[in-house]
């Protein structure tokens, strides 16, 4: 029987965080996670358990407090400003989050090079119009002045660094980038489409659609996302390399918002709105944003389990029992 493993988890508290940390409690693992619950919550953790160890920090400080010596054996990086609304409302905050926390994490982690995952995003594609994207396409930025790309740049950035380290400091790095990671645990506060959705046709409220919705998207469940984590991190192919994570089952927004509706057994109706409405500082969207997968399959064999009715039954009954 292995040695239980030393885990950092940034983010741990937050959405896609607290589902890995309570996977990694399950196999046994001492778990570190540092979250300061700018956006994650404490009550996505177990309130006591014998191997989690839970710091509500800033990243920078949290890992300048850690006692000396103390070395992981993997580590999650999953702390990040995540969502188009909190992108386009604070941009500054998730810019400088983004990519500050990134390289605190590095240069700690340079000292005594463990297995690192840092967790990435589709948006950094940008606006490129080929389908479906492959990890080494070309990524496509819209100009400075439309605040969303921000959020793009700040990720690629990220992966820059974290293949730098890869390169000059024989960090052992993955890129996952996530494609649409949704399910119980997901709020619609900062512009996520899925528990928006749930939420409103939960209320009997039309569910509000950007646009003409016909732009498509995958959705992936969070528990499927996570069980592939640590395979992807064990696995030599996937260091040093940016490997794509969720579904390749494209659906448009106006076909989810009709699933929605029909699998919850709502009375909600949708409305369309011109993004100018939605977002009246700027935006820009995708009309199809559907990934490769074959990087991912031919490293681990990954293919998800759960569906999508099941995804929005478990996300609706999670917000039901959420606390008022």
């Amino acid at each position: 029987m292995r040695d239980a493993r030393r885990v950092l988890v940034t983010g741990g508290a937050g959405f896609i965080g607290s589902h890995l940390t309570d996977l990694l409690l399950a196999r046994g693992d001492h778990v570190t996670v540092i979250d300061d619950l700018s956006t994650g919550r404490r009550a996505n953790l177990p309130a006591s358990h014998p191997r989690l160890d839970f710091r509500h920090e800033d990243l920078g400080r949290a890992l300048g407090a850690l006692p000396r010596g103390v070395a992981f054996d993997q580590v999650y990086h999953l702390a990040a400003a995540v969502g188009v609304r909190l992108v386009m409302d604070e941009p500054v905050r998730s810019i400088e989050t983004n990519i500050e926390q990134t390289a605190a994490l590095l240069r700690h982690i340079a000292a005594s090079p463990c297995p690192t995952l840092i967790a990435s995003s589709s948006e950094v594609y940008g606006k490129s119009a080929k389908s479906p994207f492959q990890e080494d396409d070309d990524a496509v930025y819209g100009p400075t002045v439309v605040g969303r790309w921000s959020y793009a740049c700040s990720k690629a950035v990220d992966e820059y660094l974290g293949l730098a380290y890869h390169r000059m400091h024989a960090v052992p790095v993955v890129i996952a980038r996530f494609f649409n990671t949704v399910g119980p645990r997901q709020v619609g506060d900062y512009g996520m489409v899925l528990p928006r959705f749930v939420t409103a046709a939960l209320a009997g409220r039309d569910l509000t659609i950007h646009g003409d919705g016909r732009q498509s998207r995958c959705f992936c469940d969070v528990r499927d996302v996570v069980n592939v984590l640590p395979a992807m991190l064990d696995t030599a192919a996937c260091r040093g390399h940016v490997v794509n994570v969720g579904s390749d089952v494209p659906i448009t927004i106006a076909d989810l918002a009709s699933l929605v509706i029909r699998v919850l057994g709502s009375r909600s109706g949708t409305r369309a709105i011109p993004y100018s409405e939605a977002y009246p500082t700027g935006f820009e969207d995708l009309a199809r944003r559907q990934p490769d997968l074959t990087r991912l399959r031919a490293a681990v064999g990954f293919k998800p389990s759960i569906p999508l009715e099941r995804t929005i039954l478990d996300l609706a009954a999670a917000i039901q029992e959420a606390p008022a």
